[in-house]
């Protein structure tokens, strides 16, 4: 008869077998977990685990955020905030060499901050920058590059899907893991506005400047952006200085939009049928995936493989740093292959408890989690955000979109080597944070 730990690495290999014939994620977690208990326990126990599970999760408080900030994203898109939030940056930046690119990247890092999805980003935005730095003639690559790897701090700046799914499967705070991605978000967006830099002053025929805009122009802009932004300042400030929690703040921020929506008259009481049914979908998408997580986990805790685990690597007396890099460069190659999401969900279990430990930060390795997510959306050959990229430029081929984002691959891989040396990038607010 097969030990627990070999049925967990038969459980393991069914899982990425699920993944890859794009089973969904949460249902693919559910079956293997379920069957795995199954085997090692018994039918009774497998059902018990599955239904006290399914009920503790949906149960549980902080899991309205999602639905409330989902809702959020989905009305400011659907009333075209996001033209707003580029034409803002366009206004201050775009008359700079690769400006509209770099003022791609400000939009969507503004627009992250009420979206909480990359590809939602990265499709929000693409719609209106794609268009205008093809008419000022600029590089595919430059371009499309852009807008994939800006989409990616849809899920770093808050409130992001990422960091509440972390949340939830290691008992950290929301609130803190959000805050804690302010700082690591804006460095990166400076990052990528530095590639963009670059490039574009070693070929400047890649991102020729725009037009100028007078003062008027720019001031006017920012104003039109201002009621965004103000949503935005409110319900994360609302979170730093303990004035609300996470799920009140989404709640706020939701409502906020909604009413500025509604009362601009930017969408009307018929556009939210629309909103509500892809805002169910997506939450839908998510609880299930949450649910799955639950119990697959009690599953590999039968198995002993993240004890097992956890002892070989101290064994192999690697150290801290290079068991973290080690950690790190298995994620990027996962990446490769699997939807961000679905990695953390399934390696958390097993890397969490390897992680502390090791005496590291769960706060600030969350950061760190969320970044190397993100580099997993424009690493070929599955870059989930290179191909939401693609049905928006369809004209561009999609070894040109790959090219064209490999320099900001580059800027995410710095920012990992500088939260792995000045940790506090990650922890300053969140320690400062008003209990």
């Amino acid at each position: 008869m097969m030990s627990e730990t070999t049925i967990g690495v038969w459980g393991i290999a069914a899982l990425f077998l699920c993944l890859a014939i794009r089973i969904p994620v949460g249902l693919s977690l559910l079956l293997v977990g379920f069957g795995g208990i199954w085997v090692i326990e018994d039918m009774r126990t497998a059902i018990a685990a599955m239904s006290a599970e399914t009920y503790s999760s949906m149960s549980s408080y902080s899991m309205s955020v999602i639905p409330l900030f989902v809702l959020m994203g989905n009305i400011a898109g659907a009333a075209g905030y996001s033209q707003r939030l580029y034409d803002a940056a366009h206004n201050w930046v775009g008359h700079l060499k690769g400006g509209l690119s770099s003022a791609t990247i400000l939009g969507c890092a503004a627009f992250a901050a009420v979206s909480g999805s990359s590809v939602a980003t990265a499709v929000t935005i693409g719609k209106v920058a794609l268009p205008q730095m093809k008419r000022f003639g600029y590089a595919d690559g430059l371009a499309t590059g852009s807008v994939a790897a800006g989409g990616t701090l849809g899920i770093l700046i808050p409130p992001s899907t990422g960091f509440v799914l972390y949340a939830i499967l290691t008992e950290e705070s929301i609130g803190k893991l959000f805050i804690a991605g302010i700082i690591p978000g804006l460095l990166l967006t400076l990052l990528f506005v530095a590639v963009i830099i670059i490039v574009t002053s070693l070929y400047p025929e890649q991102g020729p400047a725009g037009p100028a805009t007078s003062w008027r122009e720019k001031f006017a802009a920012s104003f039109n952006a201002m009621p965004l932004i103000t949503v935005i300042l409110v319900s994360i400030g609302g979170i730093y200085l303990g004035v609300f929690t996470p799920v009140e703040a989404a709640g706020v921020g939701a409502a906020l939009v909604a009413a500025m929506a509604l009362m601009g008259r930017r969408i009307g009481l018929k556009d939210f049928t629309p909103i509500i049914f892809e805002t169910v979908t997506m939450t839908a998408m998510l609880y299930l995936i949450v649910i799955g997580a639950h119990v697959f986990g009690p599953f590999l805790s039968l198995t002993d493989i993240p004890q097992t685990l956890g002892a070989r690597l101290s064994e192999m007396g690697l150290g801290p740093y290079s068991t973290l890099f080690l950690i790190l460069a298995g994620y990027i190659v996962l990446g490769m292959f699997f939807d961000g999401l679905a990695m953390l969900v399934v390696t958390l279990p097993i890397v969490f408890p390897i992680i502390t430990g090791l005496g590291f930060d769960p706060i600030w390795f969350g950061v760190m989690s969320v970044i190397v997510i993100e580099m997993g959306l424009i690493t070929p050959p599955v870059g989930l955000n290179v191909f939401v990229v693609k049905a928006v430029a369809a004209d561009v081929p999609m070894a040109t979109i790959f090219r064209g984002v490999f320099p900001f691959w580059l800027a995410m891989a710095a920012c990992l080597l500088l939260l792995i040396m000045m940790p506090q990038l990650a922890l300053f607010l969140p320690d400062q944070m008003t209990h």
